[in-house]
């Protein structure tokens, strides 16, 4: 539990005063639901569902079978499975979604994939 508190005094805070972040490094593996006040790294294997509060990045390295829901969201890697960004959904260079997406903004870089139905909800 203060682990999570840990760096809480370190840092600019520019963000919405969340400075918790988990990685997940390339060996790990997750399976299960995941819920999480702050932000999330993945470079690892995760399968189940993934709900974070801040900023979700999926990395070159990782496979995510997962319905993931986070503010803004970048996929690097892998993912199958539904995915809401209240704020914005990137898929960079060799990322792959299969999967439905429900966005506030979207960007697909060159080199990337997205297999799926998109709606996308007025920002506010």
């Amino acid at each position: 539990m203060a682990q999570a508190e840990k760096t809480a005094a370190q840092g600019s805070g520019t963000q919405n005063g969340a400075n918790n972040v988990v990685s997940l490094g390339p060996r790990d593996t997750l399976q299960g639901r995941l819920d999480i006040q702050g932000d999330l790294k993945v470079a690892g294997t995760v399968e189940g569902d993934l709900k974070v509060s801040g900023d979700v990045t999926v990395d070159a390295t990782a496979n995510v079978t997962a319905t993931i829901e986070g503010a803004n969201v970048s996929i690097r890697g892998k993912v199958s499975g539904n995915v809401t960004a209240k704020r914005r959904l990137t898929l960079t260079g060799g990322g792959v979604l299969t999967g439905d997406v429900r966005v506030g903004r979207l960007t697909v870089e060159d080199g990337a994939s997205l297999n799926g139905n998109v709606t996308m909800q007025s920002g506010g």
